[in-house]
């Protein structure tokens, strides 16, 4: 079956807005649905090229990809969210969204006049040089929201774009072992039962939960002191 080129690029382009999304949107459940719908169109890519007759891993990770990323991480996501009753993430360091959108757009023009030239030197056709280019863009992306925002679920959400661009990524260039794919989700998965355990006690600012995180270490050290 022939791939369909142009239905796999409006696919990349999705996914590349769900990121801008991410960097830009204040409200909680927003920015976490806004994740589901990316895993989503990801998961879509790897059951396209399956379909075109791509290997069984490609419909492995396609599945797997649509339990963890899309139903449950997202729905584990969204009980932290309610625990911690923050609703909105207002507060950024560094850069602000606007700020981080326009330095991701710089990023994406360059990954790709970067991978272009040196993509096509191993006769690469140009739906494979997008998807390496999206996959990287991704993963830029997902550091640039790592990087400006506070609130620790949102910093989460960062580092889970980052895992779909290194996913969108191999799709294109090198098929992930299943295993590896596997214990990346297990990873996430861990990542995300930690976050619940600490919202129990601990606010999700990143900057708050360092200082109580040392808090104990110092007070240890002053008692010592003192005598």
């Amino acid at each position: 079956m022939v791939m369909p080129e142009g239905l796999i690029k409006m696919l990349f382009t999705f996914v590349l807005l769900t990121a801008a999304l991410i960097i830009t949107r204040r409200d909680m459940l927003g920015i976490i649905t806004t994740y589901a719908a990316q895993s989503l169109l990801i998961s879509a890519v790897a059951g396209i090229l399956y379909i075109s007759g791509g290997s069984e891993m490609l419909l492995t990770i396609a599945l797997l990809t649509l339990f963890s990323k899309v139903m449950l991480i997202p729905a584990i996501m969204k009980g932290i969210q309610r625990q911690i009753k923050i609703k909105r993430d207002v507060e950024f360091s560094y850069l602000s969204p606007t700020t981080a959108l326009a330095a991701s757009m710089v990023m994406l023009l360059a990954v790709y006049a970067l991978l272009s030239g040196v993509l096509e030197e191993f006769a690469l056709s140009r739906i494979f040089i997008f998807g390496a280019v999206a996959g990287i863009s991704l993963m830029l992306m997902g550091m640039l929201v790592i990087f400006s925002r506070r609130q620790t679920i949102t910093a989460i959400v960062g580092y889970l774009t980052m895992e779909n661009g290194v996913v969108l990524m191999s799709l294109f260039l090198t098929e992930l072992p299943l295993i590896i794919e596997v214990l990346v989700v297990v990873d996430l998965i861990g990542i995300m039962l930690l976050a619940a355990i600490l919202s129990f006690g601990i606010s999700s600012d990143m900057e708050e939960f360092h200082q109580k995180l040392v808090r104990p270490f110092s007070a240890g050290n002053n008692r010592r002191g003192s005598r």
